[in-house]
């Protein structure tokens, strides 16, 4: 049996969507606290007296993809599917000002952690001879509704 260590590292946002076709609320513009979560999985560093020695990555490295990549694009911005037009036509009356990010799928979870994923994971590099990679990414919606998405092995 083959084993590895895991590590995990999250940021939050305040970021709204919607979701256009939905049966209930959640087709009304709103918001949420996102935490976006990246699980890594690889091999601990062995060499001698380097800065991660001991470690799979360096959690204040992983913290910079996580900045980059997620919280400075969608933090305090609305996420909106690109053939909503309703709900861009009203973003786009706000102005430029407006943070707006339209993405090709509908704004759920789900969706969101697959875009996660694909915005951090070719930023995700071995260093130091260890193996490492992006296992899955976690996203909590809310404090009860969590999403996860990873490669199929």
């Amino acid at each position: 049996m083959t084993m590895a260590t895991r590590i995990r590292r999250w940021v939050e946002t305040d970021t709204g969507h919607r979701v256009p076709n939905h049966k209930s609320k959640c087709r009304h513009m709103h918001g949420h606290r996102y935490r976006w979560e990246a699980e890594l999985e690889g091999d601990v560093v062995t060499e001698k007296d380097v800065s991660d020695e001991g470690m799979l990555m360096d959690f204040s490295d992983i913290s910079e993809l996580l900045n980059e990549h997620i919280h400075d694009v969608v933090d305090h911005a609305f996420i909106v599917y690109e053939n909503d037009t309703d709900a861009i036509n009203a973003l786009s009356s706000m102005g430029d000002g407006h943070r707006t990010v339209i993405v090709p799928f509908v704004p759920t979870a789900e969706n969101l952690a697959k875009w996660a994923f694909e915005q951090v994971e070719p930023h995700i590099r071995s260093s130091n001879g260890n193996s490492l990679s992006l296992r899955a990414f976690h996203v909590r919606e809310t404090p009860k509704s969590w999403a996860s998405w990873s490669k199929s092995e």
